[in-house]
Protein backbone atom coordinates (compact mmCIF):
# COMPACT_ATOMS: atom_id res chain seq x y z
CA UNK A 1 0.00 0.00 0.00
CA UNK A 2 1.30 3.66 -0.55
CA UNK A 3 1.56 5.96 2.53
CA UNK A 4 1.34 9.35 2.64
CA UNK A 5 1.15 10.95 6.27
CA UNK A 6 2.75 10.31 9.46
CA UNK A 7 1.29 8.36 12.51
CA UNK A 8 -1.51 7.08 10.61
CA UNK A 9 0.12 3.59 9.69
CA UNK A 10 -0.63 2.90 13.45
CA UNK A 11 -4.00 1.83 13.28
CA UNK A 12 -3.17 -0.18 9.75
CA UNK A 13 -4.46 -3.66 9.45
CA UNK A 14 -1.27 -5.58 9.27
CA UNK A 15 -2.80 -8.81 8.47
CA UNK A 16 -3.63 -7.33 4.90
CA UNK A 17 -0.15 -5.69 4.42
CA UNK A 18 2.88 -7.17 2.25
CA UNK A 19 4.37 -4.23 1.10
CA UNK A 20 4.42 -0.04 1.96
CA UNK A 21 5.79 2.46 -0.25
CA UNK A 22 6.78 5.60 1.47
CA UNK A 23 5.98 8.75 -0.19
CA UNK A 24 6.75 11.25 2.07
CA UNK A 25 10.15 11.81 4.82
CA UNK A 26 11.11 8.22 5.49
CA UNK A 27 9.91 6.73 9.18
CA UNK A 28 12.14 4.85 11.20
CA UNK A 29 9.10 3.57 13.52
CA UNK A 30 7.31 2.37 10.95
CA UNK A 31 9.68 0.67 9.39
CA UNK A 32 10.55 -0.74 12.55
CA UNK A 33 7.38 -1.98 13.13
CA UNK A 34 6.39 -2.82 9.62
CA UNK A 35 9.69 -5.62 9.61
CA UNK A 36 8.37 -6.77 12.93
CA UNK A 37 4.74 -7.71 11.06
CA UNK A 38 6.63 -9.43 8.38
CA UNK A 39 6.09 -6.62 5.89
CA UNK A 40 8.31 -4.90 3.06
CA UNK A 41 8.75 -1.10 3.61
CA UNK A 42 10.13 0.26 0.37
CA UNK A 43 11.04 3.65 -0.97
CA UNK A 44 9.28 5.64 -3.88
CA UNK A 45 11.47 7.58 -6.11
CA UNK A 46 11.13 9.87 -9.33
CA UNK A 47 13.50 10.73 -12.01
CA UNK A 48 13.37 13.89 -14.51
CA UNK A 49 13.17 11.88 -17.71
CA UNK A 50 14.45 15.03 -19.37
CA UNK A 51 18.02 14.09 -17.90
CA UNK A 52 18.16 10.46 -19.10
CA UNK A 53 20.36 11.46 -21.82
CA UNK A 54 22.97 11.76 -19.63
CA UNK A 55 24.72 8.41 -17.98
CA UNK A 56 26.37 9.78 -15.51
CA UNK A 57 23.07 11.57 -13.72
CA UNK A 58 21.94 8.21 -14.30
CA UNK A 59 24.62 6.41 -12.44
CA UNK A 60 24.18 8.49 -10.06
CA UNK A 61 21.09 8.86 -9.01
CA UNK A 62 20.81 4.59 -8.82
CA UNK A 63 24.16 5.14 -6.46
CA UNK A 64 22.18 7.14 -4.32
CA UNK A 65 19.10 5.96 -4.58
CA UNK A 66 20.51 2.09 -3.34
CA UNK A 67 22.70 4.29 -0.63
CA UNK A 68 19.88 5.60 0.58
CA UNK A 69 18.04 2.51 0.55
CA UNK A 70 20.98 0.26 2.83
CA UNK A 71 21.11 3.13 5.53
CA UNK A 72 17.41 3.35 5.81
CA UNK A 73 17.09 -0.56 5.68
CA UNK A 74 14.37 0.11 3.13
CA UNK A 75 13.32 -3.55 1.65
CA UNK A 76 13.76 -2.15 -2.29
CA UNK A 77 11.72 1.16 -4.28
CA UNK A 78 8.69 2.02 -5.76
CA UNK A 79 9.33 4.09 -9.07
CA UNK A 80 6.55 6.51 -10.10
CA UNK A 81 7.86 8.09 -12.73
CA UNK A 82 4.81 9.95 -14.31
CA UNK A 83 6.56 12.25 -17.08
CA UNK A 84 5.78 12.02 -21.10
CA UNK A 85 7.80 10.40 -23.44
CA UNK A 86 7.62 10.60 -27.16
CA UNK A 87 6.90 7.27 -28.90
CA UNK A 88 9.70 6.17 -30.10
CA UNK A 89 12.12 8.61 -29.03
CA UNK A 90 15.71 7.36 -28.18
CA UNK A 91 14.51 8.45 -24.24
CA UNK A 92 11.99 5.37 -24.34
CA UNK A 93 15.01 2.88 -24.52
CA UNK A 94 17.06 5.38 -21.95
CA UNK A 95 14.03 4.95 -19.43
CA UNK A 96 14.12 0.89 -19.96
CA UNK A 97 17.33 1.29 -19.38
CA UNK A 98 17.37 3.47 -15.89
CA UNK A 99 15.03 1.03 -14.50
CA UNK A 100 16.66 -2.11 -15.41
CA UNK A 101 20.23 -0.74 -13.95
CA UNK A 102 18.53 0.56 -10.67
CA UNK A 103 16.83 -3.04 -10.19
CA UNK A 104 19.99 -4.79 -10.66
CA UNK A 105 21.96 -2.32 -8.31
CA UNK A 106 18.83 -3.22 -5.54
CA UNK A 107 18.79 -7.18 -6.17
CA UNK A 108 22.41 -6.94 -5.96
CA UNK A 109 22.98 -5.12 -2.91
CA UNK A 110 19.54 -5.75 -0.72
CA UNK A 111 18.74 -9.85 -0.12
CA UNK A 112 15.41 -10.89 -1.49
CA UNK A 113 14.86 -6.67 -2.38
CA UNK A 114 11.62 -5.31 -4.57
CA UNK A 115 11.72 -3.50 -7.44
CA UNK A 116 8.37 -1.90 -8.90
CA UNK A 117 7.21 0.87 -11.36
CA UNK A 118 4.02 2.22 -11.95
CA UNK A 119 2.12 2.14 -15.31
CA UNK A 120 -0.64 4.07 -16.10
CA UNK A 121 -4.51 1.69 -16.25
CA UNK A 122 -3.20 1.39 -20.06
CA UNK A 123 -0.16 1.22 -22.08
CA UNK A 124 -1.54 3.21 -25.06
CA UNK A 125 0.77 6.35 -24.47
CA UNK A 126 -2.07 7.36 -21.92
CA UNK A 127 -0.82 11.24 -21.18
CA UNK A 128 2.20 11.05 -23.38
CA UNK A 129 4.05 8.16 -21.57
CA UNK A 130 4.75 5.78 -24.52
CA UNK A 131 6.89 3.66 -22.30
CA UNK A 132 8.22 0.22 -23.53
CA UNK A 133 5.85 -1.57 -20.67
CA UNK A 134 7.21 -4.75 -22.00
CA UNK A 135 10.83 -3.86 -21.84
CA UNK A 136 10.00 -2.67 -18.00
CA UNK A 137 8.23 -5.57 -16.90
CA UNK A 138 11.04 -7.72 -17.28
CA UNK A 139 13.47 -5.73 -15.23
CA UNK A 140 11.14 -5.11 -12.26
CA UNK A 141 9.60 -7.50 -9.96
CA UNK A 142 6.50 -6.10 -11.02
CA UNK A 143 4.30 -2.98 -12.63
CA UNK A 144 1.76 -1.30 -10.19
CA UNK A 145 -1.10 -0.73 -13.31
CA UNK A 146 -2.65 2.47 -12.19
CA UNK A 147 -6.22 1.95 -12.37
CA UNK A 148 -7.50 5.38 -11.67
CA UNK A 149 -7.78 9.23 -13.10
CA UNK A 150 -8.98 6.76 -16.19
CA UNK A 151 -10.73 9.94 -17.64
CA UNK A 152 -7.45 11.62 -17.93
CA UNK A 153 -6.71 13.50 -21.25
CA UNK A 154 -10.14 13.11 -22.82
CA UNK A 155 -10.85 14.83 -26.08
CA UNK A 156 -13.83 17.06 -26.37
CA UNK A 157 -16.23 18.17 -23.95
CA UNK A 158 -15.46 17.06 -20.32
CA UNK A 159 -18.40 14.93 -18.50
CA UNK A 160 -17.86 13.40 -15.27
CA UNK A 161 -17.40 9.80 -14.96
CA UNK A 162 -16.37 7.23 -12.84
CA UNK A 163 -12.45 7.37 -11.55
CA UNK A 164 -11.92 4.26 -11.78
CA UNK A 165 -14.90 2.32 -14.15
CA UNK A 166 -14.13 -1.52 -14.38
CA UNK A 167 -15.17 -2.33 -18.02
CA UNK A 168 -11.77 0.14 -18.71
CA UNK A 169 -9.61 -1.04 -15.63
CA UNK A 170 -10.03 -4.86 -17.53
CA UNK A 171 -9.19 -3.33 -20.69
CA UNK A 172 -6.40 -1.91 -20.06
CA UNK A 173 -4.94 -4.82 -17.97
CA UNK A 174 -6.17 -6.48 -21.55
CA UNK A 175 -3.70 -4.32 -22.94
CA UNK A 176 -0.76 -4.99 -20.80
CA UNK A 177 -0.98 -8.82 -21.08
CA UNK A 178 -1.66 -8.49 -24.71
CA UNK A 179 2.10 -7.31 -24.77
CA UNK A 180 3.46 -10.63 -23.41
CA UNK A 181 3.28 -9.49 -19.85
CA UNK A 182 2.78 -12.28 -17.67
CA UNK A 183 -0.26 -12.04 -14.88
CA UNK A 184 2.35 -12.81 -12.42
CA UNK A 185 4.06 -9.24 -13.56
CA UNK A 186 1.03 -7.03 -12.85
CA UNK A 187 -0.43 -5.60 -9.68
CA UNK A 188 -3.47 -3.60 -10.20
CA UNK A 189 -3.88 -0.04 -8.52
CA UNK A 190 -6.71 0.71 -7.50
CA UNK A 191 -8.27 4.00 -5.49
CA UNK A 192 -9.42 4.74 -1.93
CA UNK A 193 -10.95 8.49 -3.11
CA UNK A 194 -12.89 9.79 -5.72
CA UNK A 195 -12.94 12.99 -7.67
CA UNK A 196 -15.98 15.77 -6.90
CA UNK A 197 -16.40 17.69 -10.18
CA UNK A 198 -18.01 21.28 -10.38
CA UNK A 199 -20.97 21.37 -12.59
CA UNK A 200 -21.48 23.81 -15.27
CA UNK A 201 -24.30 21.71 -16.32
CA UNK A 202 -26.69 19.24 -14.43
CA UNK A 203 -28.60 17.01 -16.27
CA UNK A 204 -31.31 15.55 -13.83
CA UNK A 205 -29.88 13.08 -10.97
CA UNK A 206 -29.09 10.22 -12.72
CA UNK A 207 -27.40 10.70 -15.71
CA UNK A 208 -23.66 12.11 -15.08
CA UNK A 209 -23.02 16.07 -15.46
CA UNK A 210 -21.88 18.04 -18.20
CA UNK A 211 -18.56 19.53 -17.48
CA UNK A 212 -16.81 21.91 -19.63
CA UNK A 213 -13.45 21.76 -17.99
CA UNK A 214 -13.75 24.42 -15.52
CA UNK A 215 -12.71 27.58 -17.65
CA UNK A 216 -10.82 24.61 -20.39
CA UNK A 217 -8.19 23.67 -17.81
CA UNK A 218 -5.32 22.37 -20.27
CA UNK A 219 -3.35 19.64 -19.62
CA UNK A 220 -0.70 18.45 -22.33
CA UNK A 221 -2.97 19.90 -24.92
CA UNK A 222 -6.01 18.01 -24.28
CA UNK A 223 -9.33 19.88 -22.43
CA UNK A 224 -10.65 16.98 -20.55
CA UNK A 225 -8.53 15.71 -17.66
CA UNK A 226 -8.09 15.58 -14.02
CA UNK A 227 -7.20 18.63 -13.71
CA UNK A 228 -10.94 19.75 -14.06
CA UNK A 229 -11.87 18.67 -10.91
CA UNK A 230 -10.50 17.48 -7.69
CA UNK A 231 -9.07 14.27 -5.61
CA UNK A 232 -11.61 13.78 -2.68
CA UNK A 233 -10.59 11.17 0.13
CA UNK A 234 -13.13 8.32 0.60
CA UNK A 235 -13.17 9.71 4.57
CA UNK A 236 -14.31 13.32 3.29
CA UNK A 237 -16.73 11.69 0.88
CA UNK A 238 -18.69 9.82 3.36
CA UNK A 239 -19.03 13.21 5.75
CA UNK A 240 -20.60 14.96 2.77
CA UNK A 241 -22.59 12.64 2.40
CA UNK A 242 -24.10 12.75 5.85
CA UNK A 243 -23.35 16.95 5.78
CA UNK A 244 -25.44 17.21 2.69
CA UNK A 245 -28.15 14.58 3.19
CA UNK A 246 -27.50 13.28 -0.22
CA UNK A 247 -27.49 9.27 -0.88
CA UNK A 248 -24.73 7.96 -3.29
CA UNK A 249 -26.47 5.99 -6.82
CA UNK A 250 -25.01 3.15 -8.36
CA UNK A 251 -24.08 3.63 -11.87
CA UNK A 252 -24.20 -0.44 -13.75
CA UNK A 253 -21.90 0.76 -16.66
CA UNK A 254 -18.94 1.70 -14.43
CA UNK A 255 -19.48 -0.19 -11.11
CA UNK A 256 -19.36 2.77 -9.45
CA UNK A 257 -21.18 5.23 -6.74
CA UNK A 258 -21.79 9.35 -7.85
CA UNK A 259 -23.84 11.56 -6.33
CA UNK A 260 -25.25 15.22 -6.39
CA UNK A 261 -24.99 18.14 -3.94
CA UNK A 262 -24.71 21.94 -4.02
CA UNK A 263 -21.73 23.99 -2.20
CA UNK A 264 -22.40 26.95 0.01
CA UNK A 265 -22.69 29.39 -2.71
CA UNK A 266 -25.01 27.21 -4.76
CA UNK A 267 -22.94 25.48 -7.15
CA UNK A 268 -23.28 22.24 -8.34
CA UNK A 269 -21.11 19.00 -8.35
CA UNK A 270 -21.34 15.80 -8.62
CA UNK A 271 -19.19 13.72 -7.21
CA UNK A 272 -17.98 9.52 -8.09
CA UNK A 273 -16.27 7.78 -6.04
CA UNK A 274 -15.46 4.19 -5.36
CA UNK A 275 -16.68 2.28 -1.97
CA UNK A 276 -17.00 -1.57 -0.66
CA UNK A 277 -19.26 -2.56 -3.46
CA UNK A 278 -17.75 -1.75 -6.39
CA UNK A 279 -14.02 -2.35 -5.04
CA UNK A 280 -14.94 -5.75 -3.90
CA UNK A 281 -15.38 -6.83 -8.08
CA UNK A 282 -11.80 -5.30 -8.60
CA UNK A 283 -10.45 -7.06 -5.58
CA UNK A 284 -12.22 -10.37 -7.44
CA UNK A 285 -10.48 -9.68 -10.81
CA UNK A 286 -7.09 -8.94 -9.97
CA UNK A 287 -7.24 -12.33 -7.87
CA UNK A 288 -5.62 -13.53 -11.56
CA UNK A 289 -3.04 -11.00 -10.99
CA UNK A 290 0.09 -10.75 -8.52
CA UNK A 291 -2.34 -8.44 -5.88
CA UNK A 292 -3.50 -5.21 -5.22
CA UNK A 293 -2.10 -1.76 -4.71
CA UNK A 294 -4.32 0.94 -2.78
CA UNK A 295 -3.64 4.94 -3.74
CA UNK A 296 -3.68 5.43 -0.70
CA UNK A 297 -3.66 3.82 2.84
CA UNK A 298 -4.34 6.92 4.30
CA UNK A 299 -7.59 8.03 2.83
CA UNK A 300 -9.75 6.43 5.03
CA UNK A 301 -11.22 7.79 8.35
CA UNK A 302 -8.96 6.34 11.37
CA UNK A 303 -10.51 8.48 13.83
CA UNK A 304 -12.57 6.64 16.37
CA UNK A 305 -16.37 8.26 15.84
CA UNK A 306 -18.82 5.13 15.37
CA UNK A 307 -18.85 5.46 11.31
CA UNK A 308 -15.09 5.08 10.89
CA UNK A 309 -14.65 2.32 13.18
CA UNK A 310 -17.54 0.45 11.23
CA UNK A 311 -16.34 1.50 7.97
CA UNK A 312 -12.55 0.45 8.06
CA UNK A 313 -12.93 -3.45 8.85
CA UNK A 314 -15.40 -3.05 5.75
CA UNK A 315 -12.81 -1.70 3.29
CA UNK A 316 -9.48 -4.12 4.90
CA UNK A 317 -11.75 -6.86 4.90
CA UNK A 318 -12.38 -7.20 1.10
CA UNK A 319 -8.23 -7.61 1.07
CA UNK A 320 -8.76 -10.90 2.93
CA UNK A 321 -11.34 -12.13 0.43
CA UNK A 322 -8.31 -11.29 -2.51
CA UNK A 323 -5.66 -13.50 0.51
CA UNK A 324 -8.32 -16.53 -0.03
CA UNK A 325 -9.17 -16.07 -3.64
CA UNK A 326 -5.48 -14.66 -4.87
CA UNK A 327 -2.22 -16.42 -6.06
CA UNK A 328 0.05 -17.67 -2.97
CA UNK A 329 2.62 -14.56 -4.02
CA UNK A 330 -0.89 -12.14 -4.01
CA UNK A 331 0.38 -8.30 -2.63
CA UNK A 332 -1.06 -6.11 -0.79
CA UNK A 333 0.56 -2.58 -1.56
CA UNK A 334 0.10 -0.13 0.42
CA UNK A 335 0.93 3.67 -0.89
CA UNK A 336 1.78 5.60 2.26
Amino acid sequence: MFSTKPNVWRKYDWTKVTTIAVFRPWDDELMCEAHKRGVRVVLSADFPTEKLSSKEIRTKWIKNLTQEALAHHADGVNIDIESPIAKGSIEVALLSELVNDTATAFHSAINNSQVSFDVTWSPDCIAGRCYDFEALSKSVDFLVVMAYDEQIQIPGECIAKANSPLKQTKAGIGEYLALGIRPEKLVLGLPWYGYDYPCLKLNGNICSCSVKCVQRVLFRGVNCNDAADRQIAYADIQDLVVSRETKPQWDDDSVSYFFNYEDSVGGKHQVWFDDVDSLKQKYEFASNLNGVAIWNSDLLDYSDIDRAKAERPKQCGMLATLACTGTPSSKFFLIH
